[in-house]
Formats: structure tokens, C-alpha cells, sequence
């Protein structure tokens, strides 16, 4: 009976020692300048741990490290706390843009610093990102292929806007077709991509044409678009019963 009570005693210490899924806050030092991120750990996290870099908006811009909290993937989590992933979440700052090369190095950064202190799996390392984090998003697939194991992209693009932003994916050839081009440097990199039918920021066409570069190089891709819906698709998008079944099906 005592050896009994003792093993209970122990099971339920071993229980309530166990960590709560959590946010947590971080710092990584890039090119001589430090940024801060945020990290969704979850629950009891020992690895080897699957690992998402999100990619924010441009509204989530700043310094506080606070904002980028506030929309797309990280609000979804607040609401599933029992998700299975290690989720990195770094800011980018104000005035600048995804695909400039400082900020691309720096989520990348915040990546790879976040995978050795989580214990996460190099085969099981994924990207998503909206709006301004969805070019973002392609532009990582672009320059650092064989990294991610599956890509969810969502309200992004290529090309530039009309709003004379520097935010388009960099490196396409002059005289070449930017969407064919992107494929092209993806790969065999599974993608699912979401767009709003009526997006009047990032136009949907953007994604459509995307879609189709994929589907003639023979990709892995899976196309979303959602009827009526305007900017802000990423709720949808998250909210997809099949989401993450497809991307944690997929490894390196």
C-alpha cells in the first residue's frame, strides 16, 4: 500500500511540474542590432517538437514586441492552447517589409535560435504568414530552400502593390515572369495557399497566379480562396479543420 501511495505521490507531482502552454519573450542579436520575438511553447514541451515561424502583417509593425500578438495565427492559439508546436513570432520593424533582407535575416535568426532552446526538429520546421507576411513568406521559400517542410501562405504576393511599397519578392531576373520564377525556386515545398475573393489590398490574383505556377511545374499545392471575403482571410484560413493534419503530415 505504501509503494502504492508513494507512485501516486510521485504521479501527480510529476503532473503539476509539468509546464503550461505558454507565451514567452526572447531577444536574438542580427547584423549588430537586437530583436525581440515572441514564443508559444507548448505544453510539457521536451522535442524533438515541430516548429511554425509566423510572419505578421504590416499593421503588427513596431518595437513593443506586443502587436504582432494581435492578429492571425497567435489569437487562434490564445483559443488552442493545446496546439503541438513550438510557434516562433518575431516584429518586424516599423517602415520596413518582410522581403528586405535585414528583417528576412532576422526571423530567420529568431528560427534557428528558437529550434535549439525548444528542442525542435530540423525535418519539422514550417512557414506561415499573412498580408505582408505572406510575401514575406514566399520570399523564405524562395531563398531558403529545403528548409521548410510545408508552407501555409495566406493573402500574399509577388508582385508589387500599387501603393508604391518596397514589398515584392526580390531576386527574379529581369525579364522574367516573377510567379513562374518563384515556383520555379520553391520546389517540391508543399504549399496551401488562402486568399479573400475580394481582396482590395493585396489583389487575389496575386495568389491565383501563384496557384497556377505551381500546378504546371507539377507542385505540391492546395489553393483556398474564400467567396466575398476582403483583407482579412487569415481568420478563415487558421480556422481550417484540415490545416494543420496537412502541414504536420509533411517532413524534410
Amino acid at each position: 500500500m505504501l509503494r502504492i501511495l508513494a507512485a501516486l505521490t510521485a504521479m501527480v507531482a510529476t503532473a503539476a511540474a509539468a509546464d503550461p502552454a505558454r507565451f514567452v519573450e526572447r531577444s536574438v542579436d542580427v547584423h549588430g542590432k537586437t530583436y525581440r520575438y515572441q514564443v508559444f511553447v507548448p505544453a510539457d514541451a521536451k522535442g524533438p517538437a515541430a516548429v511554425v515561424l509566423f510572419l505578421h502583417g504590416s499593421g503588427e509593425r513596431g518595437g513593443d514586441n506586443r502587436k504582432q500578438l494581435s492578429q492571425g495565427l497567435p489569437p487562434w492559439l490564445e483559443k488552442h492552447m493545446d496546439f503541438p508546436a513550438v510557434v516562433v513570432i518575431p516584429q518586424a520593424p516599423d517602415d520596413t517589409e518582410w522581403t528586405d533582407k535585414a528583417d528576412a535575416d532576422m526571423a530567420m535568426a529568431a528560427l534557428r535560435k528558437s529550434v535549439a532552446e525548444f528542442h525542435g526538429d530540423p525535418k519539422r520546421l514550417y512557414l506561415t504568414g499573412l498580408s505582408m507576411g505572406g510575401y514575406g513568406s514566399w520570399q523564405l521559400a524562395v531563398d531558403h530552400p529545403g528548409t521548410f517542410a510545408a508552407a501555409a501562405i495566406i493573402c500574399g504576393g509577388v508582385q508589387p502593390l500599387r501603393d508604391g511599397r518596397d514589398l515584392f519578392v526580390h531576386g527574379v531576373p529581369k525579364g522574367q515572369d516573377p510567379f513562374a520564377w518563384v515556383a520555379k525556386k520553391v520546389g517540391d515545398l508543399p504549399v496551401w495557399i488562402f486568399h479573400g475573393g475580394d481582396d482590395d489590398v493585396v489583389p487575389t490574383e496575386q495568389s491565383r497566379r501563384m496557384n497556377a505556377a505551381l500546378v504546371k511545374r507539377g507542385a505540391q499545392v492546395k489553393y483556398t480562396e474564400f467567396p466575398g471575403v476582403n483583407h482579412g482571410s487569415w481568420e478563415k484560413a487558421y480556422a481550417t479543420p484540415d490545416l494543420w493534419e496537412w502541414m504536420f503530415a509533411h517532413t524534410r
